[in-house]
């Protein structure tokens, strides 16, 4: 008898057929607090680190960018405004899978008068965009929530141009001494009960905390990415390693 596949949901294994259903219901529930979210998961550095990302991506006017898994607009934003102060505009698609995500971010954008982005609801895994379409492909916080990384990874390089750019940020392994403890008590003993209390939805941030545990350190993501096809990665970790970027091209 064959076993069905399963994927990990946080510290459980479940079939894989369900694991979008059940991360979905994590994003839907918070999909209106998704910056109070981070914040409390990063005490407020998620913002620096952003700004690290885009420095890195070091967009320029005329790019086609695609933001996977950026419903709320974060980087989208962010990509904008540092083409802006270069004189010129960039052609910006966020995709994501959840809706309610890319109902925050379209909210965000209407709030802001920013009218230069697209968004697009579709699947990291399968995405709805033609071959070979983009500068540059990032995705922040959200690959670890895919099924399958290998398929997203693939679907990156598809939609890249040749020469396009991959770059993602990510909750990652924990390198500097000492810091690996006092994370972890953070993480699973008082992270659960913040969320519960300021949010209402502890076990969706149990989940979040499992999930990046669950989730390749940097050099085996690394050596993943390269599986895929892409070439000249290089990694960036961001405070002691709680975060890290993963660069790497479509040669």
């Amino acid at each position: 008898m064959i076993n069905d596949p399963t994927a990990s949901f946080g510290f459980r294994d479940v079939p894989a057929n369900q694991k979008e259903r059940l991360v979905r219901e994590v994003f839907d529930s918070v999909a209106g607090q998704y910056d109070l979210m981070n914040d409390l998961m990063s005490g407020g550095i998620h913002r620096l680190w952003k700004m690290a990302m885009v420095d890195w991506l070091n967009p320029r006017p005329g790019w086609r960018v695609l933001d996977v898994a950026g419903g709320t607009g974060d980087i989208a934003f962010r990509i904008a405004g540092m083409v802006r102060t270069r004189g010129g505009e960039a052609d910006i698609v966020v995709c994501d899978i959840n809706a309610e995500m890319l109902g925050e971010g379209i909210r965000r954008a209407n709030n802001k008068g920013e009218t230069a982005i697209q968004w697009v609801n579709g699947d990291a895994q399968a995405l709805p965009l033609p071959d070979a379409s983009f500068d540059a492909y990032t995705i922040a916080f959200g690959i670890r929530n895919v099924t399958h990384i290998d398929k997203a990874l693939a679907e990156a390089r598809r939609v890249l141009k040749p020469g396009g750019r991959f770059l993602c940020l990510e909750f990652s392994q924990v390198q500097f001494p000492g810091l690996d403890a006092v994370y972890d008590k953070f993480s699973f003993g008082v992270l659960p009960t913040l969320g519960e209390i300021v949010t209402g939805n502890g076990a969706a941030y149990r989940y979040l905390v499992e999930s990046i545990r669950r989730f390749p350190p940097q050099a085996k993501f690394a050596r993943m990415i390269e599986a895929a096809g892409l070439s000249r990665v290089a990694f960036r970790n961001l405070t002691g390693g709680i975060a890290a970027m993963h660069s790497a091209w479509k040669i």
